[in-house]
């Protein structure tokens, strides 16, 4: 490009780029996911420019769609034994999670014709905010099941939830804030057993678990009774955002997913995802992604996944005053103070990731939970470990240690008495934005712009004392803030 006026612009969005976490090289422990294949990336960029301008609402006058579509659906399907399985391509986790609550509450309807009450979702606390988001967008009671402290759930406790208002009972292969993967084997086969759909929420695991090697219990299409699954492509199939895959076990539940009508003048309109007009370049790159590292591919980069990650739990071990939460299956984990540290030494998971951002290397806070009816849930932070993890995995170790040695003996941030300084965090009324910003002004979270704090312990700490709706709101308010003038 020899434009001038394109190449200032270029320029500017290299500046604008400046402050973002790093994509490549394992420095960031979430949201993107690394194979460490400088031809992957390149791969990725020629197969989206070629489709730049294509459609994906048309696949009838832009055949390619469907062709590269249903080669991604036939691939995905096979890792996961779904061998009549049938699917959609979608823009991400959420909007397969989305649509697989739409088909079975739509589903459900049509064999409840009678019913006045609302249907409900049965899923363990740690089932993703995806489902939260789905049974508000589309009216359904989300009835959550609660977990033990290691994330781990009874299939009793999940059946027993289950009635004949439960439209869809949820499970994770694996759960995200733990890393555990949720009892598929016994679920599937017993909800089935009460006419209850079952979805397999892959979305994380789907295109690694399948060549994660031994010690998985079942959790894909072989489980009789698994009615639906969401599995990545932009994960561990190391695709641009955002490519996901729905698969269905049946073809009359993936028409309920979709939306058409012809109740308007003009044309007929057929979406069998959330969006009408869709852009093909995330769909050409994971096409040719896939293409190019087929199964094989996959089963290499998994190995050097499995490697990174049983390191880094180890050396977490090693670590005094921190442990890994749980048993984890696969390539996250999640890591708590060790409750069994002698006292002065345990670590604060928090203040310990803060310091390790410090250190070059961003890993991602959680807060603790506190569960209708089950035990609290520790504060964590969770790692997502990636192929390219395996090349610099010492250089991080070394990190976290020394990060550990820093904060070792801090007490965890209290901010219990914050709520009684601020008597609005504790309010019902709901809040405007100009009183979102008050409040956030008094925690030196909003000034006279946008603002992000240094470290995230103190908000962690914030949301374990102040009421999730009122939390809610003010993350809201702090995230709308940001692209704001």
């Amino acid at each position: 490009m020899t434009d001038q006026r394109a190449e200032q612009i270029l320029a500017r969005l290299t500046e604008l780029r400046a402050d973002d976490a790093p994509t490549r090289g394992g420095r960031i422990l979430s949201y993107v996911y690394d194979p460490g294949l400088a031809v992957v990336d390149e791969l990725a960029r020629r197969a989206a420019q070629q489709v730049q301008h294509v459609n994906g609402l048309d696949p009838t006058t832009f055949g390619s769609v469907a062709r590269m579509e249903a080669d991604v659906i036939g691939f995905a399907a096979g890792i996961v034994h779904g061998d009549d399985a049938v699917g959609v391509v979608t823009s991400g986790g959420t909007e397969s999670c989305l649509l697989a609550v739409k088909s079975a509450r739509d589903r459900w309807r049509a064999r409840h014709r009678e019913a006045t009450g609302m249907p409900s979702i049965v899923a363990p606390t740690t089932v993703h905010a995806a489902f939260h988001k789905a049974a508000r967008y589309f009216d359904l009671r989300l009835d959550l099941v609660p977990v033990g402290e290691d994330g781990t759930v009874g299939a009793d406790d999940l059946l027993a939830r289950c009635s004949g208002d439960t439209a869809l009972v949820v499970v994770s292969a694996p759960c995200y804030p733990f890393g555990v993967i949720d009892p598929v084997a016994d679920v599937a086969p017993r909800a089935a057993a009460l006419g209850i759909a079952c979805h397999v929420d892959a979305c994380i695991g789907g295109w690694v678990l399948p060549f994660w090697g031994e010690g998985l219990p079942r959790w894909d299409f072989r489980v009789p009774g698994v009615t639906s699954m969401s599995l990545d492509a932009h994960k561990y199939g190391y695709s641009p955002k955002g490519v996901s895959v729905l698969l269905f076990a049946d073809r009359d539940a993936k028409r309920a997913a979709s939306f058409a009508t012809t109740d308007w003048p003009g044309y007929p309109v057929v979406n069998p995802t959330m969006l009408g007009s869709r852009s093909a370049t995330a769909l050409a790159a994971a096409w040719a992604i896939l293409e190019y590292l087929g199964a094989d591919g996959l089963t290499g980069l998994t190995a050097r996944t499995r490697q990174a990650t049983e390191t880094l739990a180890g050396v977490v071990a090693g670590i005094e005053g921190l442990r890994v939460a749980g048993a984890p299956s696969g390539p996250l984990f999640a890591v708590r103070t060790d409750p069994e540290a002698a006292a002065g030494r345990g670590v604060d998971p928090h203040q310990w990731s803060d310091r390790v951002r410090e250190l070059g290397w961003t890993l991602q806070p959680q807060p603790g939970l506190r569960q209708h009816g089950g035990p609290a849930l520790p504060p964590t932070t969770h790692l997502t470990v990636t192929p390219v993890t395996a090349g610099i995995v010492d250089a991080l170790a070394a990190a976290m240690t020394r990060a550990a040695d820093d904060v070792r003996g801090r007490p965890p941030i209290d901010l219990s008495a914050l709520p009684d300084a601020l008597p609005a965090l504790r309010s019902d009324a709901p809040l405007d934005s100009a009183a979102a910003t008050e409040i956030l002004a008094a925690l030196g979270l909003a000034g006279d712009g946008p603002a992000l704090p240094d470290h995230l312990a103190p908000v962690m700490a914030l949301l374990e004392v102040v009421p999730a709706p009122r939390a809610q709101e003010l993350l809201t308010e702090l995230l709308a803030r940001l692209n704001e003038r």
